[in-house]
């Protein structure tokens, strides 16, 4: 039985990555309390925690939560996260993902709450020069998703010298794939962008085709590279990074990857291999905000951290998901 290490508030904890830490807060000993305006959030997801169904800018739920919870800190997903979208409608991303959080911030300085574990993006480095990419790389974003993300860092980092008791955790995540490996939870918005989840509803029958976006990347196949993190890794980061902040109080930047980066084309040739399923492909033109090539230098996260990943795999990776969407796709279609 892990030691009580007391309440902490997870914010957007109904969603894909937050609702995958509360179950590793709860393993560590923490008792996570969900806050979720429930837009892509599902409450079945984290059935077995508090759940208060408000926005992050809701001052009054929220200050009711910290000052009645006895929160020692807040953990921070609740943010729209799509690329393209943030480019076709930015006021809605500089909404939610700025406005909103200085909201929650102001809440968290009022009510005594001095530590935040922040979900970013390696979206706020743009297209780098150097790779892999280390979190001195020049912040350069090329959209308006990683615009909003870089923002908030900038205002944490200025309350952080405002007032020097309160502490954060910037986690700049690359791309997040996998499910809990007990099937309990894992990506479930029917919208997904995310291109593991996609190929593998491709796989089931449940997309026609899946569209592959530009074949003309400065790349060895042509197509973007990125750097696939499981969802149980990056839950044990979030619990490193809190522990860090609550016993040795510093802040913290941190890229959240393995340092190494598959393509599209690899990919979708390790769903087939994992499926069985020759699922039809279509080769599109570019997105716009898409940069060819992000992996990370995730030294500082194994160093800092004494993280050591567990599921550094592809396949493993994407074995995870596919068990979790058959799953998914059989509860759907017996209902």
């Amino acid at each position: 039985m892990s030691h009580d290490r007391g309440r902490v508030l997870v914010a957007g904890g109904a969603g894909y990555i937050g609702s995958h830490v509360c179950l590793a807060l709860a393993t560590a000993g923490y008792q996570p309390v969900v806050l979720d305006n429930l837009t892509t959030g599902n409450a079945d997801h984290v059935a077995g925690f508090p759940l208060v169904q408000a926005d992050i800018a809701d001052h009054e739920q929220v200050a009711a939560l910290l000052k009645e919870g006895d929160i020692r800190a807040v953990l921070h997903f609740a943010a729209l996260i799509q690329v393209e979208e943030s480019v076709r409608n930015p006021q809605k991303y500089y909404d939610n993902n700025v406005c909103r959080t200085l909201q929650l911030l102001e809440t968290c300085i009022k009510n005594g709450v001095r530590a935040l574990v922040f979900s970013s993006t390696a979206a706020v480095y743009g297209s780098p020069q150097r790779l892999p990419i280390s979190e001195q790389a020049p912040l350069i974003p090329i959209n308006p998703y990683g615009r909003s993300k870089l923002m908030v860092e900038t205002i944490l980092r200025d309350m952080a010298s405002a007032f020097p008791d309160f502490h954060y955790a910037a986690l700049r995540y690359f791309n997040v794939a996998g499910a809990d490996r007990k099937g309990r939870i894992g990506q479930r918005y029917p919208r997904a962008t995310h291109l593991i989840t996609l190929a593998l509803r491709t796989a089931l029958g449940l997309r026609p085709e899946l569209a592959v976006f530009g074949n003309d990347y400065p790349t060895a196949d042509g197509t973007a590279v990125r750097d696939y993190i499981d969802i149980e890794d990056i839950a044990a980061l979030h619990v490193l990074a809190l522990n860090e902040l609550l016993d040795r109080p510093r802040d913290l930047v941190l890229n959240c990857g393995y340092g190494h980066g598959f393509s599209v084309k690899d990919v979708v040739e390790t769903v087939r291999r994992v499926t069985g399923v020759d699922f039809p492909v279509r080769e599109t033109g570019r997105r716009a905000g898409d940069p060819p090539v992000l992996v990370a230098d995730s030294t500082r996260a194994r160093s800092e951290l004494a993280w050591s990943p567990a599921h550094d795999n592809l396949e493993e990776i994407i074995r995870a998901a596919w068990q979790w969407e058959q799953k998914l796709h059989l509860e759907t279609a017996e209902t």
